[in-house]
């Protein structure tokens, strides 16, 4: 009986702990969603996303407060030899926070790290066809580890902010593998607001999903990157960069697409620019 009350006491303390710890970090959230967002900051994030420029003012002010919670919550690692500053972390912090506008966020809960690297780097690769397994090594701009790190190259954030209309851009489309791996699953369908919602989600990105395959096998262009034919956790990347970087395009030629974008990210790109 002794045992049990004191199992019980642990478990209580346990509970109130976490509860504490919540309650924290909420108000620490709050306090620095309502902090201003320093000028040295904004002056990196208009320099270095042009897409900022476009934003509406109410959205600029939401933006600063979302980088003040990224940058205070994240840790960031320079490796190659790359030297952490201000500007390659507020960038980045700008870039991913724009698919948390307007909405219910997690804030990119799992993720505690973002490494960086100066270039393109080299990462293990295993393959297997089911009977033989080949390690190599692949060149990469990024990758989204699930309960893991995001890993950039800094050369490709540059390159893929300057031209806000290539529709490729590596920050985008790591942090919406981070939002699709929220639930455990990397599947092309992440955390919607209303189980009602999913059928249509996956009725309509499975639908596009297969013509882009097919695009990309008859060499047809297409307005997204075909990389997003490799899988549905890719094409819905892919999707998500098109729909910041090419809105109206994507609104004219893949008008379901685009409007259930529009509904999960609760934000009209076409709108801004």
């Amino acid at each position: 009986m002794i045992i049990i009350k004191i199992a019980a006491a642990v478990v209580g303390l346990v509970v109130v702990y976490f509860i504490a710890k919540r309650a924290s970090r909420g108000a620490n959230r709050k306090r620095l969603l309502a902090a201003p967002f320093p000028e040295e900051w904004e002056q990196i994030v208009e320099k270095n996303v042009p897409l900022y420029k476009h934003l509406p003012d109410s959205l600029k002010q939401e933006l600063g407060g979302l980088v003040n919670v990224f940058i205070a919550e994240k840790r960031f690692e320079g490796c190659g030899g790359l030297e952490m500053t201000d500007e390659i972390k507020v960038t980045i912090a700008a870039q991913a926070s724009m698919l948390l506008l307007s909405r219910k966020t997690r804030y990119f809960s799992k993720l505690r790290t973002i490494l960086v690297y100066p270039h393109t780097y080299v990462a293990k690769m295993v393959s297997s066809d089911g009977r033989i397994t080949i390690d190599g090594y692949s060149v990469r701009l990024g990758e989204s580890w699930q309960n893991g790190p995001v890993v950039l190259s800094w050369d490709s954030v540059t390159g893929g902010t300057r031209n806000i209309a290539d529709a490729r851009n590596v920050v985008l489309h790591e942090f919406a593998h981070q939002l699709d791996q929220e639930d455990g699953v990397a599947d092309g369908a992440p955390i919607l607001e209303r189980r009602s919602r999913y059928a249509a989600w996956a009725g309509v990105l499975s639908e596009e999903y297969e013509a882009l395959q097919k695009k990309k096998k008859k060499r047809r262009r297409s307005v997204m990157s075909k990389y997003g034919a490799t899988n549905p956790a890719e094409f819905f990347a892919v999707a998500t960069e098109t729909f910041f970087e090419k809105p109206r395009q994507m609104q004219k030629r893949h008008p379901d697409l685009y409007d259930e974008l529009k509904d999960y990210y609760k934000l009209d790109p076409a709108e801004w620019l």
